[in-house]
């Protein structure tokens, strides 16, 4: 009886002296793995070997070891031909898989490669040289294959964050206004799409400039077309006229249409700002009050809360709330992300009132600068715990 096939060979050639392949043969015939075992030895490539007789012994240890490359029989006695090369790369897909066929079955090597393998090898064919070609290029493949892939993946995540930061974030229509908007969006998680948060700024022929800042429940791509259509519905209902508490209304109407789930709403602020005056109309649908900004100081600005759109469809009331925005004050909106981290200090919250501070202790209050020195110090302080999508809106009237 001869043992399973366990241990290394640390003779190694200059150019493979840094890689250790991490080598697992699957083959149920025990004369055949011996024969690989040897012909590795006399490869110089430092390796470590693990046999498995039969496919359903090898897949849980292959979910586990991760090795670098599989040498498969074809003909096992539990699986065979493509359905076995399928199940090794379902258990561990970065792992590369050269199958062994015998001297009449070049063919179906062939066909092996075309059904995912990175080669082949006939049996009674092998030598060393051979050998260690076979596993250093299939490994290398594997592996160019996967950085591949993943290049493919970043490119497609790219495009589709493109055209939904198109929709999320667009340009303000804001020509000739002496009002002045600045922006920040990030999404709550590495390498997301970007979320449900939206934004927009218009001015339209009266000359009231008008402002949107909201926030879809929930996180992913149905959350982030939602924002979109949102958003777009908001610029469209704005500029043919509509106001307040109709267009929140119409906008809620919107929102219960087209979103996928009925537990979904989405929470906002709209805000009208005369700038020939500074008087400002605010209306806030489960969204916290905006900060308002003079000088060294910042403070909320006092607003009747109302209901989030799609909460209770139809039966919401939202209540305008005025206020008037000084000559050279600024006016930031933003969603939870903004807030809502922890802080360091506990479990605590930063909150409205460490928000407050992070603006009081702002190096520099120019535009880009003060949103950069929100973001980051936000980010900063709850260090990952608090996942949430961050969009913030600026606006100075001169």
């Amino acid at each position: 009886m001869i043992p399973p096939l366990s241990g290394s060979n640390t003779v190694a050639t200059p150019a493979d002296v840094a890689t250790n392949y991490r080598i697992t043969v699957i083959e149920d015939d025990a004369g055949d793995a011996l024969l690989v075992e040897e012909l590795l030895a006399d490869t110089g490539l430092t390796h470590t070997i693990d046999w498995k007789q039969t496919l359903g012994t090898a897949l849980p240890a292959l979910a586990t070891t991760k090795p670098d490359c599989v040498l498969l029989d074809l003909h096992l006695p539990d699986a065979s031909g493509l359905s076995a090369i399928q199940a090794v790369e379902a258990a561990c897909p970065t792992t590369a898989i050269v199958v062994l066929t015998g001297l009449a079955e070049a063919a179906a090597g062939e066909r092996a490669v075309a059904g995912g393998a990175q080669d082949y090898l006939v049996k009674g064919q092998v030598t060393p040289d051979l050998l260690a070609r076979v596993v250093r290029y299939a490994v290398h493949r594997k592996q160019a294959e996967r950085a591949s892939a993943e290049l493919r993946e970043n490119r497609l995540h790219a495009q589709e964050n493109a055209r939904l930061e198109r929709g999320l974030l667009p340009a303000p229509l804001l020509a000739g206004s002496p009002v002045a908007a600045t922006t920040r969006y990030l999404p709550g998680r590495e390498r997301a799409l970007l979320g449900g948060d939206f934004l927009d700024v218009v001015q339209t022929r009266d000359g009231l400039v008008h402002a949107v800042i909201g926030d879809v429940s929930g996180h992913g791509a149905d959350e982030a077309a939602l924002g979109v259509c949102l958003r777009i519905t908001w610029r469209a209902l704005v500029l043919a006229g509509h106001r307040g508490i109709d267009l929140l209304d119409l906008l809620e109407q919107v929102l219960v249409a087209e979103r996928p789930r009925e537990d979904m709403f989405a929470t906002c602020s709209t805000l009208e700002l005369d700038p020939s005056t500074g008087s400002l109309t605010i209306h806030l649908a489960g969204h916290h009050e905006p900060l308002l900004l003079e000088q060294t100081e910042a403070a909320e600005l006092p607003a009747a809360h109302g209901i989030a759109l799609g909460i209770v469809p139809g039966l919401a009331k939202w209540t305008p709330s005025r206020a008037h925005l000084p000559s050279g004050a600024a006016l930031l909106l933003y969603t939870d992300g903004l807030n809502e981290g922890r802080t360091g200090h506990g479990n605590e919250r930063l909150g409205t009132a460490g928000l407050i501070d992070l603006v009081r202790t702002a190096p520099s209050r120019a535009p880009d600068e003060l949103l950069d020195h929100l973001v980051d110090s936000a980010r900063a302080l709850n260090a990952g715990r608090h996942a949430d999508d961050m969009a913030v809106l600026h606006l100075t009237w001169n």
